[in-house]
Order: structure tokens, then C-alpha cells, then sequence
């Protein structure tokens, strides 16, 4: 049911033509797919194949294909395609000597503006270059202006002052590749504006262009429901802007599986033109046009509907899908073909990837092909017939099953009341709802009395079924949270759910539950007895880290909150434990109270059962049990001792009043150290001296020029240290006279900012590193060199 739209686009226009002969298609189901399957394998490489290499794989495609190798062919062919558009995207970037200057540029506000409390952030598209010696910028930009009061609007021509740099984002395991997201839209540089006389609107946005449609609607929009909680949603649903829809409303939305009911997606395109396809028809016939046939009329219609309407929502990569496969669904009426309709899925697929090749590492991509695909699955070959009600709930708890293994895959994560929240918000949102929004919002622009008083009856709709949906999300059970499986898991899961659907009277069904186990009890491995694993997470200039035993786990600091919305604690170490399969916290340690340290911890506390709570600052903490972290306070844990070595007494929020944590096996040993400075460092070498040393040390205060003093890391004397600091922030961290210093002493230095999430498992005398940014390389990735074990590198060498 979840896409039922999209099959139906696919499948019913062509029950009502008269199939035209067996025809062979130029290249079969088979060959679509390989063409698919060429791009896909691009998309693994640490980097793109030289020239060379890509100049003869596309000789010997084309020989394949001239000698009727079809298959091989359109795997080679869709590989080049793929490296070829990745290496034209690549070479549009800002070169490194541009990172950190400013420049003055002249452009086009590309998106609509997304204001939060900080400024507005939007997209901008690069006219011209007036800084004299800026050869080359970007053509698209993401920038943020560090001011609530500016006024921007979409499709407006401004000259502005910016200071850009590459697009480099935190890399963690199981987290969000914003470097990927970033380059699959195209936007190669980011930025902020800077403050000058010069910053000037140089036109107004041009009436006939989509972007000022879009703004024009969103701001009526935003007038009519002004103070109303749902203006985000209602926006989202006729226009697909989902800037503005709170971290709560997100938040019932995932755990209730409804989120591709409210961004702007196949069903909603497909929705549009099914309805533009029957009103057309009717009409047609009802005119009783001879000249052309209604079938052909109607999907001319059903076309330039569903591009209309993508363009209300900016031509999004989702909408541009469904819109792919509508003009191929519809082009077969068009030209009085009469395709199967898994030819016709697989010709829509191989187009997407076609036009675009970067769709294929869209978790939405795969998500739209296979539940259509799914529902075709279901609607073929069954003999027995259910009345409507029954088939579309079946269908809807069926194809939640069917995807499945596709959100553990992607998300890590299934919603238990998807196919009961599905079942009634599908027809209530995507049915009633969203057509109703649409209207309304027409009406406001033509009649804004009448599209006022509607656009109100919908919130009131939306409202309601809000508290059903908030209803549902509220359930404990809602969500299932389970560590995402290997790939090869994952397929043998989806092939187990397609087998539970078989049709009845094939033997055999159960074996499916077989197929379903191993994704369903996947748990990665954890340290042995005895052993530690420390994850040093990548969370920008901030701090935030991971200790695991053989059965406990312990968080040392949670990184920065950057918004009502946005926290490394949802962001960064929530995906990180659930990646592990990490269901509670036995201690939360927060050093002390600064933000980039204790940010993420509400979100901690909220989303985890955490059984210890220690921080210079308790009262801070909302935990029942929260108590001061004090010198001497010790434990064990699977063979692992973990001893807190400072503060001497209760410190407050301070730097040199930060926690100090020891953490010692048979195997090694690491001293994490908050922020403090000189001053706390002394005292450590005074109270404990040679006791200090260990094998790994965070760096104290990200590497400040105020700590890391020659007689602190003379006692510690570690064979590695490992430095958490933003990709160029503004401080500088790691001082460079700090670097130089480790390196003095011999010890190998490595810092998040180039090499992503740093992890560290014990078990030798020299522990390994291993930069996530090394493990997890793609050709995307920015191209600063990341740091080896054999070949210390970090934040010095910028």
C-alpha cells in the first residue's frame, strides 16, 4: 500500500490498451540491470579509474555491444557512464589555495532560504567571479548568512562577499556521509557570508522562473497558517520544503515509518498524475475526440501534470525519479506499446541512473524501485481475489515486510507500527489530504478568502491525524533499533521476505523465515575479555568518545549542541552505538560544561538507558543518580579498569576542572582528559607522576597551545595521541607548536578532522588506529590524504 500509486502508474494504464504484438526490446530486463548494476559498482571505490583505464573499458563495451554481448556491454557501458559524470562532478571544486579567503561573487539564490536561529542557509548558483585572482569556484554553493534579520528569497540576483571552503563533513561509522549527500546535489563548496557593504540585491527574482513560484507559494502558505504547528507539514506535503518541520514531528514521523508520506515522493507524483490521467480521459471521451485516441491523451496530460508539479517542488532527485517513470510508463500509451510491467520498472530504473547516476547510493532510490517492485511481486500470479479493504491492508503489511531488510540495511532501524500507521495515513495523508493541501494552496493564490478558509480545514486534518500518528510513535515497542547487517545478509533477508510471500499451494514458504535470521540476529563482534575498543568519534571542533568492553560501554563526552535540531548526540554517537549494537549506556561521563563537550547529552539520556551519570557539572545532567566525578573513584569491567584520576575535589565548570579518566588492561592503556590545561596537567604530574603513562592519549583541550605541557607528556609519554578538532576551525587546533612537540617525543599523531572517526582496539604492545576516513574511503571523499598507522599526518599538516 506504502506505494501502491507508483505500481498502479506502472501497471493499470496498460489494461486498457490492446496489446500491439510480441515485441523484443533492443535490451531485455537482464541487460537494464547490468547497465544499473555498472553504476552501482563505481560508487565502492576509494577513487575514480584513470582516464586510460575508463577510455578502454568504453572501446570494449562498445565492441560488446557490436558484437551482441549485451549484457556485458551495459555492465561496462554503465560503469564508464557512471565514472565519467563522477569525474565531470569532481572537477567542478574550489581549489585549496580559494579555502578560507573571502570572494566576491554574483549569483542566484538557487533554493528556498532555510532560516533557523542562527541566520539562513541556502543555495547559491555562481554567475560570475569578481575577485580578480579567484580563477575557478564552484558553480553551486551552500552558504549560510550569520544573519536572522536578512531577507532572502528565492530566485533573487545578489552580489555578496563569501568565504568558502571544500566540502568536508564528519565521518563515523554508521552515520550520515554528508561529503556524499553534498556531492549528489551537486553542491561542491560551502560557505558563509560575510559581513560588507558590498553585499548587494541586484535584481528581483524573475516572476516566470520556478524558484519564484515556489517562494511566492511557500510565503502565502506560511502567512495563512502563521503560529500553527503544522505550517512545516502542510508546506512539506504541497511542495516538498521540509525545512520547517520541527525535531519532534521528525521524530513521530520515523518511528512511526510515515516520513515518505510527507517529503514529496513517488506517491505524491504518481498520485497527481493518475488523477490528471483519469479526469483527461474522461474528458476525452466524453468529447468523443477521434482524432486523437483518449488512452494517448489522457497520458500527455498525466505527463505535464507530474512535471508541474515537480517543478512546484524544484525538480527534486525524488521527484525527478517518479517523474522518469511516469514519462516511460506514459510514453508506452503515447506510442501504443504494451511492455510488461516489470520491463517497464527496469527500463524507468536503468533511465534514473541513466540521467543520473548518482542515484544509486539514495537509500530512497532503492526504497521507491523495490516496494513498486515488491507490489508487483505480490499482484502476480495469485489466483484468489480479496475484496479492496483486504487487499490493500494486506498488501500494506506485505510490502513493510518486503522493505524491511532494506531500512535495516540502510537505517538500522524498522518501525513495528509501520503497517498499522500505513494503513489508515496512506489513504488519510496521500489519498485526502495532500490533494486537498494542493487545492488550497491554489485557491490562495487565486481566491485567498476561499483558499484561507480551506487551507484551515486542512490543519485541522493534519491535526488529527497527527494525534494518531503521535499516538502510535509514543508506543515503546514502536521501533526496532538493531545493528545494520552486511550486504550479503541483507539479500539473503529480502530474498527470505519475498519467499514468505509466494502464493499459496507453492511448498516451501517457512524456508523464508530461515533466509530472514541472520539479519535479524546480526551483532558485530565486541572486544574480547581483557580488551578495549575507544572510539574517538569525528564530531567537528568538539569532543566526544567511546568506550567498550567485552559486555559494557561507556560514553566520555557527547560533543556540541548547534541547534534545537541538531545535536552530536543524534547525529554522531546515537547511529554509532546502534551500528554496534549498543541498546544502553552503564556510564555517561561529561568532563565538564562547556557545549562542544555536554550538547549531545540530553539526547543520550533521552534515547538510551544509562545506569551511571558522572560529570564536574551533575547538576546539569538530567539523571536521577547524576554525582560529581572526583579523583579515586574506580571500577572494574571485563577486565578492564577504569580509574578516575581528577578532579582532587568537586571543580565546578572549568577546564582544569574537567574529568580525567584512566583506562587500563593487559593489553594497553588510554588516558582521556576533557579540556583541561597546564595548570590541572601539573597537578596530575605532581599527584601521580610516572603513574600517568599510557598508550593512547586524547589530547588534552583538542590541542590548545595551553596544555600538552613537555613535563604532562614526558610523564604520560604515549606511543599515540589522537586529537578531536574541526576540519579548519577557527582556532586552529592543533596548534602547530603543540604538534611539533608530539612529534619531539616520538609520538605518532593523528587527528579527527582528516581522518574521520578514530578508532582504536587494544591487543598488542602497539595498539592499531584505524581512521575511518582510511577504512571507509569513496572517490567523493575530500581529498586531503588521511592519516595511516605507518604514516602519522593530522591537523599539522594543514
Amino acid at each position: 500500500m506504502r506505494l501502491s500509486a507508483g505500481a498502479a502508474i506502472v501497471r493499470a494504464p496498460f489494461r486498457k490498451l490492446k496489446a500491439s504484438g510480441p515485441s523484443r526490446p533492443p535490451l531485455g530486463i537482464a541487460g537494464l540491470l547490468c547497465f544499473v548494476l555498472g553504476a552501482i559498482c563505481v560508487q565502492a571505490f576509494p577513487a575514480l579509474p584513470p582516464l586510460p583505464v575508463l577510455a578502454g573499458l568504453g572501446l570494449g563495451g562498445l565492441f560488446l555491444l557490436a558484437c551482441r554481448r549485451l549484457r556485458p556491454a551495459a555492465l561496462a557501458l554503465g560503469f564508464v557512464w557512471a565514472s565519467a559524470f563522477a569525474l565531470v562532478r569532481l572537477h567542478d571544486d574550489l581549489p585549496r589555495d580559494l579555502e578560507g579567503r573571502d570572494i566576491l561573487l554574483e549569483g542566484t539564490v538557487a533554493s528556498l532560504p532555510e532560516p533557523n536561529e542562527r541566520g539562513v542557509r541556502f543555495e547559491f548558483a555562481v554567475d560570475r567571479i569578481l575577485t580578480p585572482d579567484a580563477a575557478s569556484v564552484p558553480s553551486r554553493l551552500r552558504l549560510t548568512w550569520y544573519d536572522p534579520a536578512k531577507a532572502i528569497l528565492a530566485g533573487e540576483h545578489w552580489r555578496l562577499t563569501a568565504r568558502l571552503k571544500r566540502p568536508h563533513g564528519m565521518l563515523n561509522p554508521g552515520g550520515m556521509d554528508y561529503e556524499l549527500w553534498l556531492f549528489a546535489q551537486d553542491v561542491r563548496a560551502l560557505g558563509y557570508v560575510r559581513e560588507s557593504p558590498g553585499n548587494l540585491r541586484l535584481a528581483p527574482a524573475n516572476p516566470w522562473l520556478p524558484g519564484a513560484w515556489r517562494q511566492h507559494l511557500s510565503n502565502r502558505i506560511h502567512e495563512s497558517l502563521s503560529g500553527s504547528p503544522f505550517d512545516g507539514v502542510i508546506r512539506a506535503l504541497v511542495m516538498g520544503d521540509d525545512s520547517a518541520i520541527s525535531h519532534d514531528q521528525w521524530e513521530v514521523l520515523r518511528r512511526t515509518g510515515t516520513a515518505h508520506l510527507i517529503a514529496i515522493s513517488g506517491s505524491h507524483i504518481s498520485l497527481i498524475a493518475l488523477l490528471a490521467y483519469g479526469l483527461a480521459g474522461g474528458v476525452a471521451a466524453r468529447l468523443q475526440l477521434m482524432r486523437w485516441p483518449p488512452p494517448a491523451l489522457a497520458a500527455v496530460a498525466a505527463i505535464a501534470a507530474a512535471a508541474s508539479y515537480s517543478a512546484l517542488t524544484g525538480f527534486a532527485i525524488p521527484t525527478r525519479r517518479a517523474l522518469i517513470m511516469i514519462v516511460i510508463a506514459m510514453g508506452g500509451i503515447i506510442v501504443r506499446r504494451n511492455p510488461r510491467p516489470p520491463y517497464t520498472l527496469a527500463l524507468a530504473l536503468a533511465a534514473v541512473v541513466l540521467l543520473d547516476p548518482l542515484a544509486v547510493v539514495a537509500p530512497g532510490f532503492w526504497l521507491s524501485f523495490l516496494a513498486v517492485a515488491f507490489i508487483l511481486y505480490l499482484l502476480t500470479g495469485r489466483l484468489r481475489k480479496s475484496g479492496l479493504l483486504h487487499g490493500l491492508a494486506w498488501t500494506n503489511w506485505a510490502t513493510s515486510l518486503g522493505l524491511a531488510p532494506v531500512l535495516l540495511f540502510f537505517f538500522g532501524q524498522i518501525s513495528l507500527v509501520s503497517p498499522l500507521a500505513n494503513l489508515f495515513a496512506v489513504p488519510v495523508l496521500g489519498l485526502a489530504i495532500t490533494p486537498l493541501a494542493l487545492f488550497s494552496a491554489v485557491a490562495l493564490l487565486a481566491w485567498p478568502e476561499a483558499g484561507q478558509t480551506l487551507m484551515a480545514f486542512t490543519e485541522v486534518l493534519v491535526a488529527w491525524t497527527w494525534k494518531a500518528l503521535a499516538w502510535l510513535s509514543g508506543l515503546s515497542w514502536a521501533q526496532w533499533q538493531h545493528a545494520a547487517p552486511p550486504l550479503p545478509t541483507a539479500l539473503l533477508a529480502a530474498l527470505g521476505a519475498a519467499a514468505l510471500m509466494v502464493p499459496r499451494g507453492i511448498p516451501g514458504r517457512w524456508l523464508g523465515l530461515c533466509l530472514l535470521l541472520p539479519a535479524a540476529t546480526h551483532a558485530p563482534e565486541p572486544p574480547p575479555e581483557g580488551h578495549y575498543r575507544l572510539a574517538l568519534l569525528d564530531v567537528g571542533q568538539a569532543l566526544a568518545s567511546v568506550v567498550e568492553t567485552h559486555t559494557h560501554t561507556l560514553v566520555f563526552d557527547t560533543g556540541a549542541r548547534l541547534s534545537d535540531s541538531f545535536d552530536m548526540g543524534s547525529a554522531v554517537l546515537e547511529p554509532y552505538l546502534h551500528s554496534l549494537g549498543i541498546t544502553a549506556i552503564d556510564t555517561l561521563i561529561v568532563s565538564h560544561g562547556d557545549n562542544d563537550h555536554i550538547g549531545g547529552a540530553a539526547t543520550l539520556l533521552q534515547r538510551f538507558p544509562v545506569a551511571a551519570a558522572v560529570s564536574s557539572v551533575p547538576d546539569r545532567l538530567a539523571h536521577p543518580s547524576a554525582k560529581s566525578c572526583q579523583a579515586g573513584q574506580a571500577w572494574e569491567w571485563d577486565g578492564v579498569r577504569f580509574e578516575m584520576l581528577w578532579p582532587e575535589s568537586p571543580a565546578g565548570n572549568n577546564n582544569d576542572g574537567s574529568c580525567v579518566l584512566h583506562v587500563s588492561g593487559p593489553q594497553g592503556s588510554a588516558l582521556l582528559t576533557g579540556d583541561i590545561e597546564r595548570a590541572a596537567e601539573s597537578g596530575l604530574v605532581a599527584r601521580y607522576g610516572s603513574a600517568l603513562a599510557s598508550t593512547v592519549l586524547i589530547a588534552p583541550h583538542h590541542g590548545s597551545k595551553t596544555s600538552s605541557s613537555p613535563e604532562f607528556l614526558s610523564e604520560v609519554h604515549p606511543a599515540i595521541a589522537l586529537f578531536s578538532a574541526g576540519y579548519r576551525n577557527r582556532w586552529g587546533f592543533p596548534n602547530a607548536q603543540v604538534l611539533e612537540r608530539y612529534r619531539r617525543f616520538g609520538i605518532r599523531v593523528f587527528d579527527t578532522a582528516s581522518g574521520g572517526a578514530l578508532i582504536v582496539q587494544s591487543g598488542s604492545a602497539l595498539p592499531e588506529v584505524l581512521p575511518y576516513r582510511l577504512s571507509y574511503r569513496r572517490y567523493w571523499h575530500d581529498g586531503a590524504p588521511a592519516p595511516t598507522p605507518e604514516s602519522p599526518a593530522g591537523a599539522g599538516s594543514r
